[in-house]
């Protein structure tokens, strides 16, 4: 989580997970097309990064069993789809190593020429501003998400990302994790600090009408 909040924490409030997926190549899958994970997304590119993902072997990846192909740098090279496939590595891993990569990079499954199936587990983290890859609040609605730590629960979405984004009728949507909450909710604004430093300001100067 260290690195996945220095790599997208300037350009966020707060993560969020973008995905959970298990994954089996099994004897005889073809290689994947090369894709870039943050095409999800269709907004301008290059400027920050949308998405981090973490590979986590299950069983030993080989460059025979379809151990995920990487092409180093191409996260500089946004406007080529298609690079040449000598320039692409294959990390070998064992359970217990973890291959990090960003949602920029060209990558692909490699394909699987041995006689035993290739799993892996890959969880990928997104700014908190973006519609994830899975919905989230369905996958763990509140009596599942009640059950996590609250850091997890906020990984998930029980939380707002500043200002207002995600919310439950006007608060986080922590609330409905409580034992018993209310049946009726007052709106809480939950504002960046530069907004809350502007609303000072305008007050101050007699500007901000009452409510």
């Amino acid at each position: 989580m260290d690195i996945v909040k220095e790599i997208l924490g300037p350009y966020c409030d707060c993560l969020q997970l973008n995905l959970t997926q298990a994954i089996q190549l099994h004897p005889g899958a073809e290689a994947q097309p090369p894709h870039r994970d943050h095409d999800l997304w269709r907004a301008a590119k290059g400027e920050m990064e949308f998405q981090v993902n973490v590979m986590w072997p299950l069983t030993d990846f080989t460059a025979d069993n379809g151990a995920t192909v990487i092409w180093p740098g191409s996260h500089k090279r946004l406007g080529e789809f298609l690079i040449d496939r000598a320039e692409a590595i294959s990390p070998e891993m064992e359970p217990g190593s973890a291959l990090i990569f960003l949602g920029s990079v060209l990558h692909c499954g490699g394909a699987n020429r041995t006689s035993l199936p290739r799993t892996g587990v890959i969880i990928s983290y997104c700014l908190g501003w973006l519609k994830p890859y899975e919905n989230q609040w369905l996958a763990y609605p509140p009596d599942v998400a009640r059950c996590f730590s609250s850091e997890l629960a906020a990984l998930v979405g029980y939380q707002q990302h500043r200002p207002n984004l995600g919310n439950y009728e006007g608060q986080s949507p922590a609330i409905l994790l409580s034992d018993n909450p209310p049946d009726f909710l007052g709106a809480i604004d939950a504002l960046a600090p530069e907004h809350l430093e502007f609303i000072a300001r305008l007050k101050g100067r007699g500007t901000l009408a009452a409510a």
